[in-house]
């Protein structure tokens, strides 16, 4: 799948609207300035976990939170949280470069997470639906 995206619409297709959602953009930022998540988290004065939960899409940050990141992250809120505005695109827009292997493996990365995603799902469906499937065949006391 990494071969069939040219150079020019990597970052539309990573970063865009329809497909990144904030965890992504939040470590691409973080990536993109150097930082690892061990000292990104020390910055902002949150455990290790917490910044993970962030970049992950399991949790989201309080409002301080969000205003102190993107300060360091020298982006913009609204682009960590919509893709739109002052981010690390427009930055790359301006002539930086990146790394195309890296940019097919980020790719490959995320169709992974996209379908692990959509199996935990599917996964949580069924158990909801095991549960009411016991729930029904118990014996009333």
């Amino acid at each position: 799948m990494a071969e069939d995206i040219s150079d020019d619409d990597y970052h539309d297709y990573w970063y865009g609207d329809d497909v990144a959602t904030f965890g992504d953009r939040l470590a691409a930022a973080r990536d993109y300035q150097g930082l690892g998540q061990e000292e990104f988290a020390r910055r902002l004065g949150v455990k290790l976990s917490t910044a993970r939960g962030w970049e992950d899409d399991v949790s989201e940050p309080r409002a301080n939170k969000l205003q102190m990141m993107a300060g360091l992250l020298n982006v913009s809120v609204v682009w960590l949280l919509t893709g739109e505005g002052e981010g690390i695109s427009s930055a790359l827009d301006e002539g930086e470069t990146y790394n195309p292997e890296l940019a097919g493996l980020l790719v490959e990365l995320r169709d992974v997470r996209a379908q692990m995603k959509n199996s935990l799902d599917q996964m949580a469906r069924l158990e909801k639906k095991l549960r009411l499937v016991v729930k029904e065949t118990e014996p009333n006391d």
